[in-house]
């Protein structure tokens, strides 16, 4: 429908946001946009009673919480762009509470755990990628859209920081310890020479054709390293293995937060939920009154 091409190239050539997100919104609209159908309404005429039987029904499929809260956020969104545009004169989300994020503690690798996936010797010609692929992911806490999108020039190696683009287009630096920075470049001079087979290509990691990594690819490697280590192994479980870890060693909020992107701090406290939980259980399984 126009309404929804118009807005989201609106979120793309306006406001500037990541082709991932836009495609987020348009995904989330697009399953919004049928239920009006079922229901005799469209996006751009549609009550709140609407919404919120939406919600009832993500709900009603095992949808979880953080992604009935992303569909309503991006009803929202769509909803400040046709009052802006005098589409509508009253915002049909106004006053609807969004589901409580993260009702279950992410889950996070103990360190032991992690070490064991990094001493995985590979079953195949391309681990030095993948295991550069998953120490940078653990010892940076990048997203996997941001991993796989890594240039070389992104990289200082010698300063021993790397420069991430990340949700809504913003920049930010991040530190690589020297472990992890030897691990890239032994990857960046050896394997990635023999990828490209004389090409020329700005990505860091590659495929044997040459090409970008992709997510899915990338996600595919990470479940054989996780089997061969006997864990369950995801982009999400490095990343919140990451915050978890450096909480625990005793980093403030405040560093973790921007070293993970986050534009609000609420996002990052969830990490401290996991500590306390870690923290309950040495208690209760340690401490004599326990």
């Amino acid at each position: 429908m126009r309404l929804l091409r118009d807005f989201t190239s609106y979120l793309t050539v306006d406001r500037g946001l990541a082709a991932n997100t836009v495609q987020a919104y348009a995904s989330d609209l697009g399953k919004f946009a049928h239920f009006l159908e079922s229901e005799g309404a469209t996006l751009d005429l549609f009550t709140k009673a609407h919404v919120l039987g939406f919600m009832q029904k993500l709900k009603d499929a095992d949808i979880s919480a953080p992604s009935i809260s992303r569909a309503l956020s991006s009803i929202r969104r769509l909803c400040f762009y046709m009052l802006e545009r005098g589409v509508i004169d009253e915002d049909p989300t106004e006053n609807i509470s969004s589901p409580k994020k993260w009702e279950s503690i992410p889950k996070a690798l103990s360190v032991s755990d992690v070490m064991d996936v990094l001493r995985s010797e590979g079953k195949n010609a391309y681990a030095m990628r993948d295991l550069a692929m998953v120490e940078l992911m653990y010892s940076s806490g990048l997203r996997v859209s941001e991993l796989v999108g890594l240039r070389l020039q992104d990289f200082n190696f010698e300063a021993g920081y790397l420069r991430v683009m990340g949700k809504g287009s913003k920049e930010r630096i991040v530190p690589v310890n020297t472990g992890t920075m030897q691990a890239i470049r032994k990857y960046a001079e050896g394997l990635r020479p023999t990828l490209l087979k004389g090409r020329a290509s700005d990505y860091l990691f590659l495929t044997t054709r040459g090409k970008p990594m992709t997510r899915q690819r990338f996600w595919q490697a990470l479940k054989e390293y996780g089997k061969s280590a006997g864990v369950e192994l995801s982009p999400h479980t490095l990343r919140h293995s990451f915050a978890t870890h450096l909480l625990e060693g005793g980093a403030d909020l405040r560093s973790v937060q921007k070293m993970l992107g986050h534009s609000d701090i609420s996002t990052t406290q969830v990490y401290t939920k996991v500590t306390m939980s870690r923290a309950r259980e040495v208690l209760k399984r340690h401490h004599p009154r326990a």
